[in-house]
């Protein structure tokens, strides 16, 4: 098949038509599909798939890069009206001939599983749905994107001010808090009126697709076939028993160290073992060139990669106005390249930011050698692309201090990882929060779909898992902070991920203590299968279990405990 290629500058966006497609979707579909060419039917359409999708994605990324260019938001709303629905609707043909057949392509088990489930989802009734739902979390990333803050004579943005949460001066930490809050809250209608949108669109979706229920759409939609809703809550409940104590542990010894009656929210985030915070680096330049350094000593192939995202403007790291919120690594499958986007804010957050990106984007160049359908963005589970990027985060410590061509001294690296470790552990009952948040909302609709309830439900659940935090006349900042949680609203259900890969990522760090080469190769040799394996056996070709108990957690938390005792006693010699 001879398609409109795609340049490997993800700036330059082609202008492909709903034309320059559909020969290619009537030729697949009227070609007669046997044993003999089932392998070469599927190759051609995996790459005409994999455009259609990287026309998307390059798109996609310039509506986070700037959101209030109109002229890219419309490229991008024509995209989502006029040529996805008509892409979705001829993909569906040919995943019907493919199943209608009974073929079964050599290899490709897990891929046709996700094709059929896919299959069973689809519902023209819904292609404007999800064209509407597209819209709003447009609408969504600009209502968060446009939100700064005036600071000592200077307008910033939210990932700007983020830094001076790191401040030893407790005062500049809760005025820049309390700034950042209320202007958050000025937004309160703006965001609550979109989520009153989103949810019955949801619901909608769902009924239209034959499924009970919203979750049962998702769960279905993101071929979640190793695992359950009840595993979920399973996970919740372990994370109460293990790590919530942990993290009550960890916020005690933090409040002893600052010398404060009570743990504030503006506490969280300054270093407790000294009173400048890190900057560990002076420009973007610099921050690009040592992260090169540590991702070559992880893995010459690792540094090989990045260098091609340097030669080929692949990242921006930079904070501004008007930038999407959050941070992502978007694969680009015709060219096979992935795409960072972050906001730098000049702290040790922003090395953890880029090195989980950065395994993002190696799992897009390690599984270029796959299949489209076992590869692309939708098809990676990401359960398992998040043990690529915490992996990544883990694998790398011992290469960020200064003498290995990182970015700290080793005091300041002792600082830092136990800073990492802290934020591991206390992630996780923020994770379930999340989670729990989500189920509650599309198990009870009604409720859920009114912002008032949610308020009140979101609060409960942060007493319930977020313990050593003093929120006393907080509450109402408290109650709307799942306003600031992008997964909520534009990627519903997609938090989980984060709980289990972390949980398979502190395996694999263990592994790496124990023997650093061989858990980096099997670490590459996890991140090479793409999606051709269920989620269990993608965990156990990196060294790690696929699990929700209590115990697994148990000696998660012990290890990362150990490793923090034996930073802190460095830092007391």
């Amino acid at each position: 098949m001879k398609l409109k290629s795609l340049p490997t500058d993800a700036n330059s966006i082609p202008a492909l038509q709903w034309t320059d497609y559909e020969p290619f979707y009537k030729e697949l579909e009227n070609r007669d599909l046997t044993k003999d060419n089932i392998d070469q039917w599927l190759d051609d359409w995996s790459t005409l798939a994999a455009t259609v999708d990287e026309q998307y994605w390059r798109l996609y990324i310039d509506t986070t890069v700037d959101t209030a260019d109109k002229e890219i938001e419309k490229r991008y709303n024509k995209y989502i009206q006029e040529i996805q629905p008509l892409a979705k609707t001829a993909e569906q043909k040919l995943k019907r001939k493919l199943i209608d057949s009974n073929l079964s392509p050599r290899g490709f088990e897990t891929g046709l599983m996700r094709i059929k489930a896919e299959a069973e989802l689809f519902n023209e009734k819904n292609l404007s749905l999800l064209t509407e739902e597209q819209k709003l979390a447009a609408e969504y990333n600009k209502i968060v994107g446009s939100i700064t803050v005036m600071w000592e004579g200077k307008e910033r943005t939210p990932s700007q001010m983020f830094s001076l949460l790191r401040e030893s001066d407790r005062s500049i930490r809760e005025r820049a808090w309390r700034l950042m809050e209320e202007r958050g809250m000025q937004e309160r209608q703006k965001i609550n009126a979109l989520w009153e949108k989103f949810v019955p669109l949801r619901l909608q979706i769902a009924e239209n697709s034959g499924v009970t229920d919203y979750r049962a759409y998702i769960w279905k939609q993101k071929f979640r076939f190793d695992y359950t809703p009840d595993d979920c809550k399973s996970f919740h409940a372990a994370v109460e028993e293990v790590v919530v104590p942990a993290a009550k542990r960890l916020y005690e010894k933090r409040r002893q160290r600052l010398g404060v009656d009570s743990l504030r929210p503006w506490d969280r985030y300054v270093d407790s073992f000294a009173n400048d915070p890190i900057k560990p680096y002076g420009s973007i330049d610099e921050f690009k060139s040592k992260s090169h350094t540590i991702f070559t000593q992880v893995d010459p192939k690792f540094g090989e990669y990045f260098q091609v995202m340097l030669d080929e403007d692949l990242l921006d790291l930079e904070s501004r106005k008007n930038k999407a919120p959050g941070a992502y690594s978007l694969g680009l499958s015709v060219a096979h390249r992935p795409f960072i986007f972050m906001s730098n804010t000049n702290t040790f957050g922003d090395v953890l930011t880029l090195l989980h990106e950065g395994g993002h984007a190696f799992h897009e160049f390690e599984s270029a050698h796959v299949n489209f359908f076992q590869r692309g963005e939708t098809y990676l589970p990401a359960e398992f692309a998040e043990v690529a990027s915490m992996g990544m985060e883990l694998l790398a410590s011992p290469y960020i201090t200064k003498e290995q061509g990182g970015f700290y001294s080793e005091q300041d690296a002792a600082r830092a990882l136990i800073g990492h470790l802290e934020i591991n552990i206390r992630s996780w009952p923020y994770i379930a929060l999340v989670d729990a948040f989500q189920h509650w909302v599309y198990e009870n609709p009604k409720e859920g779909s009114i912002s008032s309830k949610c308020e009140e439900k979101w609060a409960d659940l942060w007493d319930r898992f977020m313990v050593g935090i003093d929120y006393s006349d907080l509450e109402g900042f408290k109650k709307i902070y799942w306003h600031r949680q992008l997964h909520v609203h534009t990627l519903p259900f997609y938090y989980i991920e984060y709980g289990l890969a972390l949980l398979g990522a502190v395996q694999v760090f263990g592994n790496a203590r124990r023997d650093q080469k061989k858990a980096v190769a099997d670490y590459r040799k996890a991140l090479s299968l793409g999606a051709t394996a269920p989620l269990p056996e993608l965990f156990s070709t990196a060294g790690a279990k696929f699990a929700f108990d209590a115990n697994t957690l148990k000696n998660a938390v012990g290890l990362m405990e150990q490793v923090m005792g034996e930073l802190e006693e460095k830092l007391n010699e």
